[in-house]
């Protein structure tokens, strides 16, 4: 952990908290660009900081549940 970067519970630092959209869209396996628009529509669980797109890591683990679900929804009818 680098010198003074806030301690989380299990040692996990705050920076490993906050996903950008570039982390974003290499786990989604999708374009900057395309990430960069479903935060502006609304799609993901992002906000802004000073212009920037943010995710929460947790917000988007919950996020990606839900698309799972909904999805498995989708194709039993």
């Amino acid at each position: 952990m680098p010198p003074g970067a806030p301690s989380l519970d299990g040692g996990m630092t705050l920076a490993d908290e906050i996903l950008t959209i570039q982390e974003i869209a290499i786990l989604l396996k999708l374009a900057d660009k395309t990430v960069y628009s479903m935060a502006q529509g609304g799609e993901l669980p992002a906000f802004k900081v000073r212009g920037q797109w943010r995710v929460r890591r947790v917000d988007f683990e919950t996020w990606i549940e839900r698309q799972a679900k909904d999805r498995s929804r989708t194709r039993k009818k």
